[in-house]
């Protein structure tokens, strides 16, 4: 094992968990979520939905297939979901040093060290996540016993999805079908679902009135953070919401399609985060397993008269998904694009392109 400096992650609640360095040699604070995923950390790190999070990885064992090769294709990255690494930090128990894997062309290590990203081995994973499950979600640092200290920070009290959104409207694709794609941090696999069906997506910042574009349905993405903060994209989805065009969210999305109806949202304790959340598709016995990465969750209670619950989680009973009654409008909270994850529920991105033949 190479040599590793000394280093801590400390909680808000004043738990202390010691380690070593193996990523960006600089403090960095965040809240501290965990994943139960056992494989798809590049994926993970690169989802714009971890911005200002401190990711702890519950798998006993990350690094030993390494980080794929960079590049792009159809002007989207071809193995990450975004260009940066987003989170502020990685948490896990036990380093490979070593990596093999075709696709690799790097350590995750290196990886990190390049993005300056900090991260920790040899932390007791198993009781950080136990404490996180009764305490919930929680601030907390990574530092260096040798370096100055620095101050808790709370990234939900700030608008991310305007950090992690595009600047500028940008076109993907030549198909007869024009999807507009509300960036609130979307993953490229979201793209790549709807070009390999050979659609025109038009991806526009969050903030963006796209009510004076032409096209044939209406798409809003996954994203960090608190959704109240995206004023503007509930705005203008309010006016979207009394058209005919048919709209389709996916995790903030979801959160986002549903406040603009007039439903609420609440704070998780702990969040959805793993590669095997269990949904049902209300009205039926359909079952799915399902990649999430959500902290926050749309309140069954306060949906409107023309609103239901689509698909509901098996395991807590929250919102995973609504439907207009009578009109194309519809969100998922899971991810049916996966990647990392089950495909299970890909099928969802034809039956959006269906709703515009109708």
């Amino acid at each position: 094992m190479e040599k590793s400096k000394a280093m801590q992650l400390v909680l808000e609640n004043g738990m202390i968990f010691h380690g070593q360095s193996f990523g960006y040699e600089s403090p960095r604070a965040g809240e501290v979520v965990f994943s139960t995923a056992m494989v798809g950390y590049p994926e993970s790190l690169t989802d714009p939905s971890y911005s200002g999070q401190i990711l702890v990885v519950t798998y006993p064992l990350i690094g030993n297939y390494g980080v794929p090769q960079t590049g792009m294709e159809n002007g989207l990255s071809i193995f990450y979901e975004s260009e940066i690494i987003h989170v502020n930090g990685l948490v896990i128990s036990d380093y490979s040093f070593e990596y093999s894997h075709w696709n690799a062309n790097k350590s995750l290590s290196d990886w990190l060290k390049e993005n300056k990203v900090p991260a920790i081995c040899g932390v007791d994973t198993r009781e950080l996540t136990k404490v996180i499950r009764e305490y919930g979600s929680m601030k907390g640092k990574l530092v260096f016993p040798d370096m100055p200290n620095i101050d808790f920070v709370d990234p939900n009290k700030e608008n991310l999805v305007a950090k992690v959104s595009c600047n500028e409207v940008i076109r993907y694709g030549n198909g007869s079908k024009k999807i507009v794609l509300v960036d609130c941090g979307v993953k490229h696999n979201i793209i790549r679902c709807f070009l390999k069906r050979d659609v025109t997506v038009i991806r526009v910042p969050w903030n963006y009135d796209f009510s004076t574009l032409d096209y044939d349905g209406l798409f809003i993405s996954n994203g960090p953070g608190d959704p109240e903060y995206c004023e503007a994209t509930i705005d203008h989805l309010r006016d979207a919401i009394h058209g005919e065009k048919p709209i389709f969210g996916i995790c903030l999305g979801n959160q986002l399609l549903s406040l603009a109806g007039g439903a609420s949202t609440y704070k998780l304790k702990y969040g959805h985060r793993s590669h095997n959340q269990p949904v049902r598709m209300v009205g039926t016995n359909r079952c799915f397993v399902t990649s999430q990465n959500h902290g926050f969750a749309v309140n069954n209670e306060t949906l409107g008269n023309d609103w239901e619950p689509l698909f509901i989680n098996l395991n807590d009973g929250t919102n995973e998904g609504v439907r207009h009654k009578t009109k194309p409008f519809f969100s998922t909270q899971f991810h049916p694009e996966a990647s990392s994850g089950p495909t299970d529920t890909e099928f969802l991105f034809d039956e959006f392109l269906n709703l515009i033949d109708k």
